[in-house]
């Protein structure tokens, strides 16, 4: 057996293949005892008729498919290592010349990994908003340890008061007919927060426990629903029970509840504390994603088409998983918004060809330095993802598989070829808008680790597993 490489572009291959004579026949006899159990010819027992005389009624070919399985995926795994190639995609086959006394000759194409040709990655310059620590941040994150300290009380003499948590059951209906989602028992809602449909909350003051009115409301004509947008609607609510949120005093007791601090001073110190390191992280991991966008932007790369797909068709599985994780059935909340698995897959592409472009960069630059993670590296990986989980960092490294290592090992890679990119970059801050209310920063988005790439070939293995008795 032989086998040839020729480029056919940046990110197709084609791989030619010749088998000799004798090998075909080999396989083919080996492809006939295979399937002739299932073969049913007159005059034989069942699984008992003569090769001849089944490819004197079928036709030789019927064997010629299971033949070359069991021929091709080890030749191929074999080329695809040789050449150091990373298909993307299932190969497409091309016969040559077949036939029982002859060689077997036949090619594949398939899409692999690109080549990609770097421009200017060190020394970038970049704009980033930066972030910058103010009091009324400050404020809003002692504001949420105050919610999460808050309780509520239950109200008996008095009706609902704006601010107030209504237990309340609805029925709506449009022209007197219920539709979808419009109604519910013993749903909580803040009034004054807006969530309900505009005029909902406002109408709902004044109402005692026990009472029962009709709510007469319109629905936003952008409404996500396109069965109700626009449309009048009249909801029968009552309210089953009001409460009111009490919160505690910002004082040395409030302090030592919500934080390991005697006092409020120092927890408040604790929190600047804090909320400067993660400004400073945020403003760092900016500068970061700046520069590999940067970086992406100066590369030139011809994605194939499969790698945009798999990396779509994995966003939406990662959907799927946190829908699931809050009982929520992704295919139900598609529908309630009106829209189609294509729908979402062609609104997650752009995103999708981003995250193969950053792969692809980090990946290049990474070769092109010769990057490797020495083991300090890799254990500080370890630790921060620990960290992160809150876990103790010798025991969260005894409970790694060796897919999670090589996975924590390709972290501390790109996070060296990110620390590349900041040593000579020039990062300038550009001027935000004032934003209208200021909050407590939460982390921006950290350097994304690069999509997760296809180490297996998917034709070979899916050839192999078909050996194995049809396995997944």
């Amino acid at each position: 057996m032989s086998y040839t490489y020729e480029k056919l572009s940046s990110n197709k291959a084609k791989l030619s293949f010749v088998f000799p004579a004798e090998t075909f026949d080999d396989a083919m006899q080996k492809a006939f005892l295979k399937v002739r159990k299932s073969i049913n010819i007159p005059g034989f027992r069942k699984g008992k008729a003569p090769r001849k005389m089944v490819e004197a009624l079928y036709g030789e070919g019927v064997l010629y498919d299971d033949a070359i399985n069991l021929l091709f995926p080890d030749a191929y795994e074999a080329a695809v290592k040789e050449y150091d190639l990373h298909p993307v995609d299932q190969p497409e086959f091309f016969a040559e010349e077949i036939g029982s006394g002859k060689d077997l000759k036949f090619h594949v194409e398939v899409f692999v990994r690109p080549d990609v040709t770097l421009g200017q990655y060190k020394g970038l310059e970049v704009e980033i908003e930066k972030q910058t620590l103010t009091d009324a941040m400050v404020d809003a994150e002692i504001e949420r340890d105050r919610d999460k300290a808050s309780r509520t009380i239950d109200v008996e003499d008095r009706p609902v008061q704006n601010g107030d948590v209504v237990r309340l059951d609805y029925a709506g209906t449009i022209d007197g007919v219920a539709f979808e989602g419009g109604t519910a028992e013993n749903q909580t809602l803040t009034i004054g927060s807006g969530s309900f449909i505009p005029g909902f909350e406002e109408q709902m003051i004044g109402m005692a426990i026990g009472e029962e009115r009709d709510l007469n409301v319109s629905f936003p004509a952008e409404y996500h629903s396109a069965e109700v947008a626009g449309k009048d609607a009249v909801f029968h609510v009552k309210v089953n029970g009001i409460q009111v949120v009490e919160k505690p005093e910002l004082d040395d007791d409030f302090a030592s509840d919500v934080s390991d601090f005697d006092t409020f001073a120092e927890y408040k110190a604790d929190v600047v504390k804090r909320l400067t390191e993660r400004v400073e992280k945020n403003n760092e991991n900016a500068a970061k994603n700046a520069l590999v966008e940067k970086a992406v932007e100066n590369a030139q790369v011809d994605i194939p088409q499969p790698m945009i797909e798999a990396q779509c068709d994995y966003m939406i599985r990662e959907m799927e998983m946190n829908a699931a994780y809050q009982g929520i059935r992704l295919d139900d909340y598609l529908k309630y918004m009106g829209m189609t698995r294509e729908a979402l897959k062609a609104q997650n592409e752009p995103e999708a060809v981003r995250r193969v472009k950053n792969e692809l960069v980090i990946e290049a630059i990474r070769k092109a330095e010769g990057i490797e993670p020495t083991e300090e590296d890799i254990e500080k990986q370890i630790a921060e993802q620990a960290e992160r989980y809150g876990e103790d960092p010798e025991k969260f490294k005894a409970n790694l598989t060796e897919q999670q290592k090589e996975y924590l090992k390709d972290d501390a890679a790109i996070s060296l070829v990110l620390d590349l990119l900041m040593k000579d970059a020039v990062i300038r801050e550009k001027k935000a808008e004032e934003p209208e209310k200021e909050e407590a920063p939460a982390e921006t988005e950290k350097p994304k680790k690069p999509a997760a790439r296809k180490r297996t070939k998917k034709a070979v293995e899916e050839n192999k597993e078909t050996e194995k008795a049809a396995e997944e």
